[in-house]
């Protein structure tokens, strides 16, 4: 049955070549049987004897087509008859044909031979982007034409046969990497963006980081990969969710933002170790560089400790690295949430420069500067500065008054400007409001030399922090595009951020509180008792993994006691139990101690691969807007559909639509 299934593929297969123009070895004839060339017999000569390569059994090649990629053909493999599949990238001068496949490229050279006329006219005659397979030998190339740009630039490939397996019409843009593309455009064609080198590159090094992940976690650790359901219900807290329509009137699924509740539920069930590259949904709006769906690498154990975790997540990574990108040093620096905020102004820190905040109330402590005595005055008040090396020598005004835009409409505060001359005076409004022993100590505490910028704000600790954590940032930019270098892009600095607040101020309701994390975060052990007097002041066991100043990972050591969850749900966030009843009662059924992490794997790749955007290393990633150019998604479907949901659209005022109308405006 087998044998005679694999003969059934062989006549199809032949049937589809039949439709192929050829140019091989043998005569060579048009669809419709026409002889069009025969070969003649001609001499070649080689100074290594000729041989035929075996089809590859393993690897790339595999059961295929071709022999070899285009990329990986080298000097050792000379006089050689080797097969290649691929694009065209470009024709030079009808003697050459530049082919493409996702390793690389190869010279493919055009016989100038009377009897390889016809061979010759169909090379030369393809259009770029076409799809062919090539026949021929390695040569070594002539003495002065090598390329050292290119990796196969010592040799080339006499062609022998061609098949043409498909050509191409005009693109809309040329499938070449110094090419500039607008990211709508890209998006819309992005099957042809996909065939860039970068492209390739980056989803060919993400799949192999997941390869390396998985046989870590399970070959090493004894981890099982569990998948979970992707239909679920709404989960109090957090971002908002996708909802999916039932055939039950009134009722929804949702999309999970994270399989949280499954992960810690399958602890429970007595798995132990789980993991999942999960696909996980947020409708979170136009946000820069988010995407409504993602992957995570999602990961949970039991009867286990942060530092346990912790452990983990740093062997996963030292042994999932890129050996090409340098080794990763453990064990990863740590630091606390209120260390973090008071040297960088935010949760996540780039540790790759210094320029941290410095706290100046006891400079001004005696001050008779207004503004600056108000802020210290007050409860948390605190006056803060930053120390921007160089600054005052390469910001223009232009850069100064950025900066100062960026705290009055970002954050509705004002910023103090202060240069260091050359001299070591300072230029500032503050100037002449300083005493000489003011000025003195201020350059002392700040450590600011001739050409050094501060920047300085006074105000609440919990505003002042995060506008010069931003600034700092900014800054760093700014010096970067006057040609000084900051941040290193080819370090990678692992950070663990530990002790976050358990609960936060809502920012609409001040006086409510909100998880800070998710709300099955365990207060550190010695906070426990606060829960049931002060929860404002509990402790998390939530640590956050950085990376190069982005938040790449999180997780926390989870609540294991029903009545513990059920006094947070209820009593501190005032959510509804009833919604999280199923894990209630599975906690009250016998729930070891667990923890966990989730890695976001679209972020981790971006790093690594220098990429600008998380769409740069995801295939078919959604628009700042969350619409997918290329098919038109999401799109009206119509009031027929909609019945069998129980679902009618209330269109906005003045506007309307349906019935499949456009997509506009992404």
């Amino acid at each position: 049955m087998a044998a005679r299934g694999r003969l059934v593929v062989q006549k199809v297969l032949s049937g589809l070549r039949a439709h192929s123009v050829c140019c091989r070895s043998s005569t060579w004839t048009s669809r419709h049987g026409r002889v069009l060339w025969k070969p003649q017999p001609r001499q070649m000569s080689c100074s290594s004897r000729l041989h035929k390569s075996d089809p590859p059994s393993t690897g790339p090649s595999s059961l295929s087509f071709r022999t070899h990629s285009c990329g990986e053909l080298r000097s050792e493999h000379v006089g050689e008859e080797v097969t290649l599949c691929g694009w065209v990238q470009y024709l030079r001068q009808d003697l050459f044909v530049i082919l493409r496949d996702f390793s690389g490229l190869t010279q493919v050279l055009i016989p100038q031979e009377e009897s390889a006329r016809h061979l010759k006219a169909v090379l030369s005659e393809l259009t770029v982007e076409s799809v062919i397979k090539v026949t021929g030998t390695v040569r070594q190339r002539p003495a002065g034409q090598e390329n050292k740009r290119m990796p196969t630039g010592a040799i080339e490939v006499l062609a022998e046969d061609v098949e043409v397996f498909n050509t191409c019409q005009k693109l809309p843009f040329e499938i070449k990497d110094f090419v500039k593309k607008s990211e709508s455009l890209r998006m819309q064609y992005r099957y042809l963006d996909l065939r860039s080198s970068q492209m390739q590159q980056n989803l060919r090094l993400r799949s192999q980081l997941v390869m390396k992940m998985r046989e870590y976690l399970c070959n090493v650790h004894g981890f099982v990969d569990v998948e979970t359901p992707t239909l679920f219900k709404r989960t109090p807290g957090g971002a908002k969710e996708f909802v999916v329509p039932s055939r039950e009137p009134g009722q929804f699924y949702s999309l999970p933002q994270s399989p949280q509740q499954f992960k810690q539920l399958l602890m429970v069930a007595g798995i132990d170790r789980y993991f999942q590259m999960a696909r996980c949904y947020r409708d979170e709006g136009s946000k820069p560089d988010r995407q409504p769906e993602f992957t995570q690498v999602d990961i949970e154990m039991s009867f286990v400790d942060q530092a346990g975790i912790m452990s983990l997540v740093e062997g996963l990574l030292q042994f999932s690295w890129p050996a090409e990108k340098g080794p990763v040093k453990v064990p990863f620096q740590t630091m606390t949430y209120e260390e973090a905020m008071r040297d960088y102004g935010v949760d996540k820190p780039d540790t790759r420069f210094s320029m941290k905040l410095i706290d100046l109330s006891e400079v001004f402590s005696s001050t008779e500067i207004e503004f600056l005595r108000s802020a210290i005055s007050q409860p948390g008040g605190s006056v803060q500065a930053i120390c921007v090396p160089s600054g005052a020598k390469l910001f223009t005004g232009k850069h100064l008054e950025e900066l100062k835009q960026t705290a009055k409409t970002q954050f509705g505060q004002e910023l103090s400007v202060v240069l260091v001359r050359a001299d070591g005076t300072l230029k500032s409004p503050l100037r002449k409001l300083l005493s000489v022993s003011a000025a003195e100590d201020l350059l002392k505490k700040t450590g600011a030399k001739p050409g050094d910028l501060l920047l300085i704000a006074a105000g609440s600790l919990h505003a002042v922090r995060p506008l010069l954590g931003n600034l700092r940032l900014q800054c760093a930019g700014l010096l970067e595009s006057c040609g000084v270098s900051v941040r290193n892009p080819s370090a990678f600095h692992f950070l663990w951020v530990l002790d976050f607040p358990l609960f936060l101020p809502k920012e609409d309701k001040s006086e409510q509180l909100e998880s800070a994390h998710h709300p099955f975060t365990a207060p550190l052990p010695e906070d426990t008792q606060l829960l049931y007097t002060e929860p404002h002041k509990v402790r998390g066991q939530h640590y956050d993994l950085v990376l190069n100043g982005c938040e790449i990972g999180g997780g926390s050591i989870r609540i294991h006691k029903a009545s513990e969850q059920l006094h947070v749900l209820k009593n501190i966030l005032k959510e509804d139990p009833s919604l999280l009843s199923h894990l209630l009662q599975a906690l009250d059924s016998g729930a070891p101690p667990h923890g966990g992490i989730a890695l976001g794997l679209d972020r981790l790749v971006s790093i690594i691969v220098g990429a600008s955007s998380i769409r740069d290393v995801i295939a078919f990633p959604k628009s700042y807007r969350g619409h997918d150019l290329m098919s038109h998604a999401p799109d009206f479907i119509s009031e027929e559909e909609l019945k069998s949901y129980h679902i009618s659209v209330k269109w906005p005022t003045g506007g309307g639509g349906g019935g499949g109308g456009g997509d506009g405006g992404k």
